[in-house]
């Protein structure tokens, strides 16, 4: 037997993008498009009551804005999966919406495979913001979104191994677990290992979490832009 799809709700103010979404998805049998919403607002209501194990969710949007929403819906609704989608590859919304508790982002201008790609990533609990996007982003917007430059204490920072600690630095700096294996000189199944470990150390629930933690908690900092 075949597994069940994926339910997906679509949020986004504009009503073509939205049918567009929604036309994108529907022709893969693992992927059912259970409703349209067209503010933060609404999505949330309609999560509750449809119960998508997906909800992909435009960021900027009228009467409630998709941060907002991923926030309610991490607390209220924990099992529902957001998939973040911006205009703008760089957009401070998006740190925003993984510190709320996103699974993950994608540009909208994402191809039709990665998109549903996409959502059967998350939908599985991982996340799938490329990992050297994931750090550019950060390190535009987070150290500039804090009230002081000083660093952020981040739970249990503290108690973690050093090799959990190379672990986080390492990953932070954009690097996938193939990559850090290799750095480490140690196999992907230790680094997946590590990795679990300072997860539930830092008290975050997926790898952007943890890039972000790591930019505020001072481990890593910021490179200055490049001259062109």
């Amino acid at each position: 037997m075949s597994a069940p799809a994926i339910r997906v709700l679509i949020a986004d103010d504009q009503p073509l993008v939205r049918r567009g979404l929604s036309l994108i998805l529907s022709p893969d049998p693992s992927i059912e498009v259970v409703g349209e919403a067209e503010n933060g607002e609404q999505a949330v209501a309609l999560a509750h009551r449809l119960r998508p194990d997906v909800l992909v969710m435009d960021l900027r949007m009228p009467v409630l804005d998709g941060v907002a929403a991923t926030e309610q819906l991490a607390r209220t609704l924990p099992d529902c999966r957001v998939l973040a989608l911006s205009t703008f590859d760089l957009d401070e919304y998006v740190v925003s919406a993984l510190r709320a508790g996103a699974h993950g982002f994608l540009p909208k201008d994402v191809s039709p495979e990665d998109l549903a790609a996409g959502i059967r990533t998350v939908h599985a609990g991982e996340s799938v913001v490329a990992p050297r996007l994931l750090t550019r982003l950060i390190a535009t917007h987070v150290r500039s979104a804090q009230p002081a430059p000083a660093a952020v204490a981040v739970p249990a920072a503290d108690g973690l191994t050093p090799r959990e600690q190379e672990v986080w630095r390492l990953m932070a700096t954009g690097l996938d677990n193939g990559a850090i294996a290799d750095a480490m000189e140690i196999s992907p199944s230790t680094v997946k290992n590590h990795i679990t470990g300072l997860f539930a150390k830092l008290d975050v629930r997926d790898r952007a979490q943890a890039v972000i933690a790591a930019y505020e908690s001072g481990l890593v900092t910021p490179r200055p832009p490049e001259r062109s």
